[in-house]
């Protein structure tokens, strides 16, 4: 697990924001995209890729992308 990957998986999640401008210190909670149903989607694709689950509160916890990527990681173990 890379940070540079998973950055890659978190901006498939958003299908209208530029997945360039989705980098390790992006805030993707103020993303104007970004919605409830995106952090299911964020949720369920850190489950499918890495084997972790990850709740609301993980999310709400993580500013950046990084954050969450760091959350994800400390799970994995």
């Amino acid at each position: 697990m890379n940070l540079n990957e998973f950055i890659a998986h978190v901006a498939e999640q958003f299908e209208e924001t530029d997945a360039s401008q989705i980098v390790a210190s992006t805030k993707f909670q103020e993303l104007e995209e970004y919605s409830s149903l995106i952090a299911l989607c964020l949720i369920a694709m850190v489950d499918e890729e890495y084997g972790v689950t990850i709740k609301g509160n993980d999310l709400r916890s993580a500013i950046t992308v990084e954050d969450l990527y760091n959350i994800v990681k400390g799970k994995k173990g």
